[in-house]
């Protein structure tokens, strides 16, 4: 995959190669190296492209039959992201146990070898110090790929899943928190308890058309995957918040929805837009990762003024101190005192997923309804419908999306 261009025009662009291939070709092809993918999960997972006007490009040229394979790919984003917002808890044991394991780390210096070992690419297996360096130099893996990746890193080299989930999250350009922390729970086992992921050297070889053959290399035991924390039952999504129409409001815009102009809020009750860039929200974050998230929140600004949205502003921001935090707060309040002159009352913003970007954005948004201004977070017709059936595992979530499809033909 060449590094794309994270424009909403480019994702256009993709969008209308890939979808003659979405049928029988992906359905055949997808799980080869490197096979027939379609190159928008970065466009989707910043939201420059949206799930709902994919599936519809798709659906105009194949039946649901005959694309169900791609469409259910599109849908494992949108399952993950539900059952994560209904089980925030795992967010924060994840993030829990990464700190427990970088104290290991500092401590235990054999430890600490094994994991830079692994980072760099000098495992002695071939496979997978290619997709290390592969990951690194370029930000994708294929989906396949990122499988046995995990499955190896788990339980042939007998390091922690929460070290490789965010290895993943700190080098993928279409990584995110849910996608990525529940299939490393997946790969070993936690996210369906029993059922665990176990890459196997046929397989490699088989889907890689013999490039390699790690026979020999790969565990083929399983022994537990430890754990303190269980599967918490679902909770209740926030209710589901909407702009009202004539009122005027400022739209907060982050990296994880960058097509404001589809939040239906219209363009003449927009009195300003302010994008956040929190590219740096995740500690030790590549520079490929912030260069082209930046990149993307640029092509947005650009593309707002160019379609009439007036005094569009990108705020910088990083994660840091509370010293830094008081900065931030005060950059965006001076910013939003300056549309209050117009008369706005109200702030909008899609509400961001469990994740980065709103363990930032939560404190802001409290500062702001601290100071009486009402916060509306809103949430896509694509999400309120298909969120709350990831109550289980994904073959209950999959008969859904058929019905859940018709209503966005």
């Amino acid at each position: 995959m060449t590094r794309p261009l994270l424009t909403r025009e480019e994702g256009l662009r993709r969008l209308g190669g890939f979808v003659p291939f979405a049928g029988r070709d992906y359905a055949e092809r997808r799980n080869y190296v490197p096979g027939t993918v379609s190159s928008l999960s970065p466009y989707v997972r910043h939201r420059l492209l949206t799930e709902e006007e994919i599936a519809g490009a798709v659906l105009q040229r194949h039946s649901y039959e005959a694309a169900e394979k791609f469409l259910q790919e599109v849908c494992w984003r949108t399952y993950w992201k539900g059952w994560l917002e209904m089980r925030p808890g795992i967010w924060l044991h994840y993030l829990e146990d990464l700190h427990a394991l970088r104290e290991r780390m500092d401590a235990e210096t054999d430890f600490l070898g094994r994991v830079r070992a692994a980072e760099s690419g000098e495992t002695g297996i071939e496979c997978l110090d290619d997709w290390v360096k592969e990951l690194c130099e370029t930000g994708y893996l294929h989906n396949h790929v990122r499988m046995w990746f995990a499955s190896i890193w788990i339980h042939t080299l007998r390091l922690p899943w929460q070290l490789g989930a965010d290895f993943f999250l700190r080098h993928l350009l279409d990584g995110d928190a849910a996608s990525n922390t529940l299939s490393w729970r997946w790969v070993c086992g936690l996210q369906t308890p029993g059922k665990v992921y176990v890459a196997s050297a046929e397989n490699i070889e088989r889907y890689t058309e013999g490039r390699y053959a790690p026979f020999g290399l790969l565990a083929t035991e399983t022994p537990p995957i430890p754990t303190d924390h269980s599967i918490p039952k679902p909770q209740l999504l926030p209710a589901r918040e909407t702009h009202v129409p004539g009122q005027k409001t400022v739209l907060l815009v982050t990296e994880e929805d960058l097509s404001p102009e589809s939040w239906c809020v219209p363009t003449a009750d927009v009195s300003g837009v302010i994008l956040i860039d929190t590219a740096d929200a995740t500690a030790g974050t590549s520079r490929n990762v912030t260069t082209f998230k930046r990149e993307a929140l640029e092509s947005t600004k650009e593309r707002l003024v160019a379609s009439g949205y007036s005094s569009v502003t990108l705020l910088s921001a990083s994660m840091g101190t509370m010293e830094t935090m008081g900065t931030h707060w005060e950059n965006l309040s001076r910013l939003l005192q300056a549309h209050y002159v117009d008369g706005t009352s109200t702030v909008s913003m899609m509400g961001a997923p469990v994740g980065p970007t709103q363990q930032f954005m939560d404190p802001l948004l409290s500062l702001l309804k601290q100071e009486g201004v009402a916060v509306r977070r809103l949430r896509r017709d694509w999400d309120d419908a298909l969120w709350p059936h990831a109550t289980h595992g994904f073959f209950r979530f999959k008969e859904q999306i058929p019905i859940v499809l018709r209503r966005f033909a």
